[in-house]
């Protein structure tokens, strides 16, 4: 509605007030606080999840059906894979040719193929590459970049996507054990600078996530272990029974008993995704974040080592280490303490590693989280299995004291 200033006017034009809408002068000043507005809205997104036993063969028509046309023609995708991944198995070879004889697909590009693990995030080479490789196919926001890899693959590749054009359509296919039960089902992407974890990134729900069973089947054994860490982290957080079940499996799941392993990753997924998109927080805004228990010291000790350390090897250890803290200031269960770790352990998880010595070195990791966090110091610990508590300091004499108790229970193991 237009409005008549009743104002007094002034010699200067530029001062005088004329009719306006919303309640702004000529000059950009508000009236009657048109400006002063707080307003809270909500963004509709869709969080997909499916769940194959051979994409790469029977069940592709759920990867077809999710790559929905933009426009009047096929969907453009660019199918971006993880080099190990694709040289260890026929998988990715396989996806890239159904892609390429489906109706409803334009693939761009042969495969693109990508470092994964750590060393992707170490530098933005592979996000620039993967920039480079959109900007040359035209690609835009209703185009596709399907992610076939770990982890820190999926990371990197899912920071390219978010930044190209404010956000390009990614379907991620992750293929480790973490990467299904865990970030892999996330709405965060990033890569490391600075020499710290995670410092450049973005915020962004994927268009879909398949966690694909056979994609496993080549991973080593060492990197099928450290994904249940996280499976370990969020049932102690969300579920005692859950927790307990995973415990008593723990032996089987180290096996690789698929019937075990893969009910260990469901649950640990939906639990994720349960916490994202019903915890009130997707995008983390506030100070709490307990899906991270156990990861300030992780988040430190992967650059110690100069990640040598897996990152679910990392999250074991720091699940372990806030377990005793937990103990000694809240007075979580030692029998459940005990129990968390024997249950890492028999996962085949390491619950010790030379680099948690000199205590000042790692506790430097509690100032990086902060900072990555925002606002002031929050740590996530356990009172009981299923019940967390946000704590604002660390007692530096007990935390050195629960992880004197950790090397002393991985001694005795």
């Amino acid at each position: 509605m237009l409005r008549q200033n009743n104002l007094a006017r002034t010699d200067s034009p530029i001062d005088s007030p004329i009719q306006t809408t919303d309640g702004v002068d000529s000059v950009g000043r508000a009236i009657d606080g048109a400006l002063n507005h707080d307003v809270s809205f909500a963004v509709p997104f869709v969080h997909r999840v499916r769940t194959t036993l051979d994409l790469s063969g029977n069940d592709f028509d759920v990867l077809a059906d999710l790559l929905r046309p933009g426009g009047s023609g096929p969907a453009k995708v660019l199918l971006i894979a993880e080099r190990a991944v694709a040289t260890a198995s026929e998988h990715v070879q396989e996806i890239a040719e159904q892609l390429q004889d489906c109706d409803t697909v334009a693939l761009v590009d042969h495969a693109m193929l990508l470092e994964g693990g750590e060393a992707i995030k170490n530098d933005d080479s592979g996000v620039d590459a993967v920039l480079a490789k959109i900007n040359a196919h035209d690609l835009d926001r209703r185009s596709y970049i399907v992610a076939i890899g770990g982890g820190a693959f999926l990371d990197a590749v899912g920071y390219a996507a978010a930044i190209a054009h404010r956000g390009i359509r990614l379907v991620r296919l992750p293929t480790t054990t973490l990467a299904q039960g865990d970030s892999g089902v996330g709405v965060k992407n990033a890569i490391n600078y600075f020499g710290k974890k995670n410092w450049v990134g973005t915020f962004a729900v994927p268009w879909a996530v398949i966690n694909d069973a056979a994609l496993l089947d080549t991973l080593p054994d060492r990197d099928f272990y450290s994904g249940f860490s996280e499976s370990v982290k969020v049932t102690l957080l969300k579920s005692r029974e859950e927790f307990e079940w995973l415990c008593d499996h723990a032996e089987r799941i180290r096996s690789r008993e698929m019937s075990a392993a893969s009910r260990a990753i469901a649950v640990s997924c939906k639990l994720h995704l349960r916490h994202i998109t019903e915890g009130g927080d997707p995008f983390e805004m506030l100070e709490a974040r307990p899906l991270d228990f156990g990861h300030w010291s992780a988040h430190k000790l992967e650059p110690i080592t100069d990640y040598a350390i897996r990152h679910g090897e990392a999250v074991g250890i720091g699940v372990a280490i806030d377990c005793f803290y937990s103990h000694l200031t809240l007075g979580f269960p030692i029998e459940d303490v005990h129990r968390t770790c024997r249950c890492l352990h028999e996962m085949g998880l390491p619950l010790w590693h030379e680099a948690l010595s000199p205590l000042d070195r790692l506790l430097g990791g509690l100032e990086e989280f902060r900072q990555h966090l925002g606002g002031r110091l929050t740590i996530t610990m356990l009172r009981e299995v299923g019940e967390s508590v946000n704590v604002h300091e660390i007692d530096t004499d007990k935390m050195a004291k629960a992880i004197e108790m950790l090397h002393r229970f991985s001694v005795d193991l």
